[in-house]
């Protein structure tokens, strides 16, 4: 195989075939080979085990007659699109698939016909103008082909953008047009990546849910037709996540083929599979093309977001976990990327809009006895804020409350020994509010139609400038202090009525893609200005999780169900795709004000300790037996929190699929292992039962800090840990009483 050396023997490369016009894309892990077609198109050819270079792999594209089929040249039956695979697919021209590009012209034809024009190659990676991305630190990270196609009729050019990172799987795809034509355009379809498989021999997993059970994953078989998931509500949504797998039949977490792609987006969003009558599989990932209309006058760009592609024949754990290494490293940005994050405490759920300074500082006295190290103001602290019906919008303190400010009360929280931070739900306006006073043609409706509200409020028009500097300005007020150090960013509702009064008709179909613009720039405005801010972000919990708020969020709050239970479910489906260290997870109050459940305080830590880790009530009204827990559990967080939040992460057993959950998180050095193990239901004299273990050190002895016991890594690996319950009622020797909604924490040591 040609290679192309990098750092620490590393490499990668990009070569270009002349002969056959292939394209090999390809590092130790995987291949990415498409060609120029006949006709002057892209076409696509293979992404998988990586391949050993060779003069040429032309031989690969197959190409048959069909019937019933329009065919590109004249002279032959053999070449019809509908039955070629191809890497940015037009309609109309006898392809009858679904499209990745959708242009209407002046003359109202859409038809394209998009030829081959040359192709560089760049060191790195190039930013995305106004859109999150991966990225590249060094030039030796990354390999980056530019591919060009034009319409010669139209003038558009498309620009399509591969990147191929040196280790791992993952490969990054985008495209962006231009219009070097004379005519006005109209793009009404732009998939960022589009590629065809050879076969259909796959399961579909997708992320899907609701508020308050978000990314439970779902799987299910393709068969022909399309597959497909999105969301048209203005954001990712907690119902579709901007993520989904194809899975070869038998695939476990463990073992088996996966193909996985992960939206870099935060709007409204489209993926599918579509399988065609003779079996091959068109895959597609992008803006969701319905009220998608973006007028593209002459001379203009539009980028497209960025889809990341992951292949592994490691089953779902290795697919997952190279997302996590990119996602963490190199799409997280800023001081908090590789930082562990603060043990907080949010009084919401401890006070909802009823509070008083003097309440919240007790609330701090008792956290700051406990350990934690910041305090987090949730929602009412602003403008005419007492209830959800007003003051959203207005975001200056509100004085009746907090007569000492924001700055005054932060001093009296970081004198207990903890950092400061708030809420605020930014993109939102109440009705009952001085900026909807002054403005209410800033909210996105339609004029003389009824406005929806959600929570009582309006969406304000981010694809406004003035709304983002309007914003930008009251918040760089509050933030310039430097006393705010964590800012919880909350959307809590979809959009309804997308229509700007700032733009004109023609432009209507821009909105919702402006909005996400808007507020990608007025995150990133924020962020640049103040770094050392920790911003997590939350949509109703975790109706935005998605990889483009992680570009400005390092965390999100995975969900406003914070019972212990339900949130096994959701971090576990989180962990297909997204790092620990970006699940927001708390220990709230019993009964859970979700579902009502009754948990054990120590199940309620056990499962936040994989994520953000924090607390959401009043430690006031715990036992003194059970402040002596917490005070246990934030000493345990602080001496573990690296390897819990940055560490290899392994799903072991599924929610989704049993009575028990295990995961466990290892190492950077595989020397330590800490083991999460969660029981729904209890079971009476039950069988033996054992959980074979991940990533570990093979020759290694690690010591069980619950039994005491000494085994090597093979033998848990292979045998596996030791779980069996007694006899319920019965004390267990190694593992205590059993009882429902029971859970463990195992930390294994490798000892010399």
């Amino acid at each position: 195989m040609e290679k192309a050396a990098s750092e620490g023997g590393i490499y990668m490369n990009i070569v270009y075939h002349e002969r056959g016009r292939v394209f090999h894309l390809f590092n130790d892990s995987v291949s990415y080979i498409f060609m120029v077609l006949p006709h002057g198109g892209l076409g696509s050819l293979y992404y998988g085990k990586a391949l050993r270079d060779r003069e040429g792999f032309e031989h690969i594209f197959e190409r048959v007659h069909r019937g019933m089929t329009a065919c590109v040249f004249a002279d032959t039956r053999s070449y019809s699109l509908d039955a070629i695979r191809q890497e940015l697919p037009t309609y109309g021209s006898s392809d009858f698939r679904r499209p990745a590009l959708n242009v209407l012209q002046e003359n109202g034809s859409r038809i394209l016909d998009l030829q081959y024009a040359g192709y560089r190659v760049m060191d790195g990676k190039p930013k995305l103008a106004g859109l999150p991305a991966t990225y590249a630190e060094a030039e030796t990270e990354a390999k980056t082909l530019i591919v060009e196609v034009q319409d010669a009729l139209t003038g558009l050019r498309a620009e399509l953008l591969y990147t191929i990172f040196a280790t791992g799987g993952a490969l990054a795809r985008s495209v962006r047009y231009i219009n070097d034509g004379t005519e006005v355009l109209h793009l009404q379809k732009v998939m960022s990546m589009s590629m065809d498989l050879p076969d259909a021999d796959y399961d579909w997993l997708q992320l899907t849910g609701a508020w308050t059970r978000e990314r439970h994953i779902e799987i299910r078989p393709l068969t022909t037709g399309i597959t497909a998931i999105g969301s048209r509500r203005g954001h990712s949504s907690g119902q579709y996540n901007p993520f989904a797998a194809l899975l070869r039949r038998g695939t476990t977490e463990t073992r088996g083929e996966v193909l996985a792609m992960s939206l870099v987006y935060s709007g409204n969003f489209e993926m599918l599979a579509e399988v065609d009558n003779h079996g091959t599989t068109r895959l597609q990932a992008g803006i969701h093309s319905t009220d998608f209309d973006w007028k593209l006058v002459p001379g203009a760009q539009f980028q497209t977001p960025e889809a990341v592609l992951v292949w592994s024949d490691d089953g779902l754990n290795g697919m997952s976990q190279t997302y996590h290494r990119l996602y963490q490293s190199r799409l997280v940005r800023g001081q908090w990327r590789e930082k562990v994050r603060p043990i907080l405490i949010n009084n919401w759920e401890a006070t909802y809009f009823d509070f008083t300074e003097e309440k919240l500082l007790t609330i701090a006295d008792k956290a700051a006895e406990c350990g934690i190290e910041l305090f987090v103001l949730d929602d009412g602290w602003f403008g005419a804020r007492t209830s959800d019906y007003a003051g959203l919008g207005d975001w200056t303190v509100n004085r009746d409350r907090l007569p000492n400010g924001i700055d005054g009360l932060a001093e009296k929280i970081e004198a207990r020994g903890m950092k400061f931070g708030i809420w605020v739900e930014l993109e939102m306006v109440n009705e009952d509010s001085n900026l909807y006073r002054a403005h209410p043609d800033w909210v996105l409706s339609v004029p003389g139609r009824r406005k929806s509200l959600g929570r009582s409020q309006c969406v304000l028009d981010f694809s406004r400038k003035d709304v983002v500097d309007n914003i930008y300005g009251q918040m760089e007020a509050i933030l310039a202090s430097g006393k705010v150090s964590y800012v919880k960013w909350d959307m809590n509702r979809s959009i309804t009525e997308c229509w700007s009064h700032a733009l004109p008709a023609d432009r209507q179909g821009e909105v919702f893609h402006r909005y996400i613009l808007g507020l990608y720039d007025l995150y990133e405005r924020l962020t640049t200005k103040f770094p050392h801010v920790l911003f997590e972000s939350c949509a109703s919990g975790g109706n935005r999780f998605d990889p483009g708020m992680l570009y400005y969020a390092p965390q999100t709050w995975a969900s406003d169900n914070s019972d212990a239970v339900e949130r096994q479910k959701i971090q576990y489906g989180t962990s297909i795709c997204y790092p620990v260290s970006s699940m927001g997870s708390h220990v709230s109050v019993v009964p859970n004000h979700q579902v009502n459940r009754m948990t054990p305080l120590h199940t309620r830590a056990n499962t936040a300790y994989f994520g953000t880790f924090g607390y959401e009530l009043d430690l006031n009204k715990l036992t003194a037996e059970e402040i002596a827990e917490v005070k246990e559990q934030v000493a345990f967080m602080k001496k573990y929190r690296a390897i819990l939040q940055f560490g290899t992460f392994y799903r072991l057993q599924s929610p989704f699929e049993g009575n028990v959950t295990v995961w466990m998180s290892v190492s950077a050095d595989q020397k330590t292992a800490i083991v999460g193990w969660y029981r729904t239901l209890n079971r009476v004299n039950y069988r033996f039962e054992r959980v074979k273990l991940a990533g570990l050190l093979p020759d290694a002895l690690y010591e069980n800090s619950l039994s005491g016991a000494r085994c090597y890594g093979d033998e848990l690996m292979n045998y596996g840990l030791i779980t069996t319950d007694g006899t319920a009622g019965e004390p267990n020797a190694e593992n205590g009483l059993t009882t429902d909604f029971e859970s463990r924490i195992y930390v294994l040591k490798a000892v010399e």
